[in-house]
């Protein structure tokens, strides 16, 4: 379960001094530290779902995303998560893991994201036509056509079958709201591809 120092203090103010049994907490195991001020309860809870809580708003994107929905052969090292508005990048390591944070548009982050649940936890991931969608808005623009499906499919090494299974609608919503070279490509070339 996650709790902050505030809330810690708070369950712990029988203690003289509160902070210090949080320390000796964190030492024996029973509290592992996120981020400053942020501590998980259970030491195997899933690094997915604690990814929105470290920093938010956000969701599981990018490569972990790409990764989970089997677009990309690769297994992400780092939990990749898309967030809005913070014009910077953020990075957090952890007992959990490495946790990666960066910008996507606002008029596109609240669209086409699941919220799933996992050991009791709740986590939130990009569909995968948003997970490729994010994947090339970060990405310089590619040249040209040919050039993004280099990109696609020996860069990225995105599975023909997983790429020929995604919408092409969604793709095409979607680049109307990212105003992006990669992402308006992308969509011509979801619709010319055989599904």
């Amino acid at each position: 379960m996650l709790k902050t120092t505030a809330m810690l203090v708070d369950e712990l103010s029988s203690y003289g001094n509160p902070k210090n049994k949080i320390g000796r907490m964190v030492e024996a195991g029973e509290l592992v530290p996120l981020r400053r001020g942020l501590y998980e309860t259970d030491a195997s809870a899933p690094g997915k779902c604690l990814a929105a809580a470290i920093y938010g708003p956000s969701y599981l994107s990018f490569e972990h995303a790409l990764s989970s929905h089997g677009l990309i052969p690769e297994t992400s090292r780092a939990f990749t998560s898309a967030t809005c508005g913070k014009r910077r990048q953020k990075r957090y390591e952890n007992p959990f893991g490495r946790f990666e944070y960066r910008d996507v548009p606002v008029r596109a982050f609240p669209f086409e994201v699941e919220c799933r649940a996992e050991g009791g936890y709740r986590y939130w991931i990009a569909t995968p036509e948003k997970a490729l969608c994010d994947q090339l808005y970060k990405l310089p623009p590619a040249p040209g056509m040919r050039g993004l499906e280099e990109l696609l499919f020996d860069d990225l090494r995105i599975d023909p079958a997983a790429f020929a299974a995604l919408d092409a609608r969604v793709i095409e919503g979607l680049a109307e709201r990212y105003r992006c070279r990669n992402v308006s490509m992308l969509a011509r070339i979801a619709q010319r591809r055989p599904s």
